[in-house]
């Protein structure tokens, strides 16, 4: 057996704290993995389920040297964690996906323009560093437009869209400083995701194609598999493979398509990570996405990704324990008993911020997507 493979029983590092950890963190101890958790943060969600929780500053690369040191092989939860944090780690052992990988996605530019010049079919954009700029890209690519921070971007953070020339002035200085990327509307008639793995031998598995429903540019309804035809989803199921290969992922990639109303395919984001998208593998499918990213880290076969029936999953947002004025009527939600829930473990309910998530399985896409919003509604009856 190869002495890449890392077996059930060693310890994993994780970088990043939040529900994406926690879940990853819960199907290592599954399979017999201790999990060693480095963020900022405490008590957080991932360290809640981890074996250590190592409360630091990414920035502290001594720290995190010392953390890679106590571990056999490290991932990450969270993109935005820093470069130098990833390279720091992977002085002392592998860390999957590769730290360039991150580098590349956790910058819309630099994402864009990898993508363009390997061929993979991406929005229109420039590169926007001052307002001269950014005039010259409207001129370029027209109106409405969409403005964006080049980093720190999730869940619309970072987003405005122009629809005027007289708004510019204004949309450059709510990038405060810092470098931006302006990308054309496109005119999609829905949102898709696959989330896929990658081996160590060069191995794939994706999921079947998701498609997505946003709320204020948060995602709401995720439901599986995608109303697309089987053509279209074999072509982004080539499309995330290809996109996988050229990088050399090992681990998961979350890639995010447009579906144009031409029926063409358009990249607009990827995540080097398990995704909010997957969460419905974790009751749908014979492998969740959490555990196919042990697996593809640890060098240890994929999974199957086969879907066992139609899902859906439906977000819980802070905005719940505000509209129920207090805490949600769980019993309500499961009084379904095709509903699954899952929460996250933080002890603060924000407008906006996730919190966990419903998922049922059904006959039909319609009839999964029923049961997880009339479950969702059902959190706000009284007690």
């Amino acid at each position: 057996m190869s002495n890449r493979i890392i077996l059930p029983g060693a310890t994993l590092g994780v970088l990043g704290s939040g529900q994406l950890g926690r879940m990853f963190s819960i199907a290592a101890r599954q399979l017999g993995y201790r999990v060693h958790i480095y963020s900022p943060d405490s008590d957080s969600p991932a360290g809640q389920i981890g074996d250590v929780e190592v409360a630091a500053p990414y920035e502290d690369l001594d720290r995190v040297r010392e953390f890679a040191r106590g571990v056999r092989v490290v991932t990450f939860e969270f993109e935005n964690v820093p470069s130098a944090t990833s390279e720091a780690a992977a002085e002392i052992v592998p860390v999957r996906p590769d730290g360039r990988i991150l580098h590349t996605t956790q910058h819309r530019l630099r994402e864009k323009e990898y993508l363009s010049r390997n061929g993979f079919p991406v929005t229109p954009f420039r590169s926007v560093e001052s307002l001269e700029s950014l005039q010259k890209a409207v001129g370029e690519l027209g109106l409405p437009a969409i403005l964006k921070t080049a980093t720190f971007g999730y869940d619309g953070k970072g987003q405005q869209r122009i629809a005027r020339i007289e708004e510019l002035p204004n949309a450059f200085e709510q990038l405060h400083g810092v470098e931006g990327i302006l990308e054309a509307c496109v005119d999609f008639e829905r949102e898709i995701s696959v989330v896929a793995a990658r081996g160590l031998d060069g191995s794939f598995q994706g999921f079947p194609v998701f498609e997505n429903a946003h709320e204020h540019h948060i995602l709401d309804v995720t439901v599986a598999p995608a109303g697309i035809p089987p053509q279209l989803h074999r072509e982004a199921m080539e499309l995330a493979r290809g996109i996988l290969d050229s990088l050399r992922v090992v681990g998961l990639l979350t890639v995010e398509l447009f579906v144009t109303r031409q029926g063409g395919l358009l990249v607009n984001e990827l995540a080097p990570r398990t995704h909010n998208s997957g969460h419905l593998t974790m009751d749908a499918c014979p492998t969740s996405q959490f555990e196919q990213q042990l697996r593809a880290v640890c060098g240890l076969p994929l999974g199957s990704a086969a879907l066992r029936a139609p899902a859906a999953m439906a977000n819980l947002l802070g905005d719940i324990w505000k509209l129920a004025g207090g805490v949600p009527n769980w019993a309500a939600a499961l009084s379904d008993p095709s509903i699954k829930l899952h929460l996250y473990g933080k002890a603060v309910p924000r407008v906006g911020r996730k919190m966990g998530h419903l998922t049922a399985t059904a006959a039909t896409t319609a009839g999964a997507v029923a049961a997880v919003r009339a479950a969702r509604d059902r959190l706000l009856l009284p007690y």
